[in-house]
């Protein structure tokens, strides 16, 4: 496994792999890995005759400063994970590597970040796009992959994909959660054990209101939601939405889509969780 730190060694690098006609994937991380990443990396590994990880905390991204210099680095312990799970490159690039100049770029991604986390996190969506952007720019994957706990960050990168024209092909993968049911997060290493033990409420109210939703409507089991997990201490619900998995815009009635997601934030003290849960899958 290599540690990769400048786009022009990696650029020089995979051009030799690609001139061998080697498949390269990619799957690009602010680093803090746990399972859920690791699931990604698997796949990516068995994909793919090359796997590159990304490693980079993308400051374009974040709206509140404090969130992003409290965002766990965990470099050397990243490292020793994905090479055991048999990663052929990491890149782990500076802020002046991706964005040798201010990058000025604004998106239009209609509806899908006007909605959820585009209302609550301005900004967050354009700065995701810069930085996958210039990731598949630098590494010009075959392949890239992205878990679908960030369901609305799914959608983006897609429609992202489609408006460039790249032709990387984007790999959902299914949430990894703890054994309790939380959803994999690299913002729980900032939990307590009794905010962890608190915050598996999230999922196991999500998991309980696939059952509500067969004799209640859309606002009800949505209401139902939000009621039982404000109702716990230590836990405050920013948003919950249920809506249409391909336009993410809200459902007044469970017949109105084939496809429905309920999407979720929650603060658990002063941690940031999100969390989703599927109640009519894509046919």
């Amino acid at each position: 496994m290599r540690i990769v730190k400048t786009t022009k060694e990696l650029g020089n690098l995979l051009e030799t792999l690609r001139s061998e006609r080697k498949s390269i994937g990619l799957v690009p991380t602010m680093g803090a890995l746990h399972q859920g990443h690791l699931s990604l990396v698997g796949k990516c590994v068995a994909d793919n005759d090359v796997c590159v990880v990304s490693i980079f905390v993308n400051p374009t991204q974040f709206n509140n400063k404090e969130d992003l210099e409290k965002y766990p680095r965990t470099l050397e312990r990243d490292g020793q994970l994905l090479e055991k799970a048999g990663v052929d490159i990491i890149f782990a690039p500076s802020e002046a590597e991706i964005y040798p100049e201010p990058d000025t770029r604004r998106f239009d991604f209609g509806q899908l970040d006007k909605v959820m986390e585009g209302v609550h996190r301005p900004g967050h969506f354009n700065g995701v796009a810069q930085v996958v952007s210039r990731l598949f720019d630098i590494v010009k994957p075959v392949r890239a992959y992205f878990g679908e706990k960030d369901f609305q960050q799914l959608a983006i990168i897609r429609e992202m994909v489609k408006q460039l024209n790249l032709p990387a092909q984007i790999i959902p993968m299914p949430i990894i959660r703890e054994p309790s049911g939380l959803a994999m997060s690299s913002r729980n290493e900032r939990l307590s054990q009794e905010q962890r033990n608190i915050a598996v409420n999230i999922s196991r109210i999500l998991f309980e209101s696939k059952e509500w939703m067969k004799n209640i409507p859309v606002k009800e089991t949505a209401g139902k939601v939000v009621n039982s997990i404000n109702s716990i201490k230590e836990l405050d619900v920013e948003y919950y939405e249920i809506v249409d998995g391909y336009t993410l815009q809200p459902v007044a009635g469970w017949k109105d889509s084939n496809y429905i997601v309920g999407c979720i934030a929650v603060f658990c003290g002063d941690v940031r969780l999100i969390d989703n849960i599927v109640y009519k899958a894509e046919s």
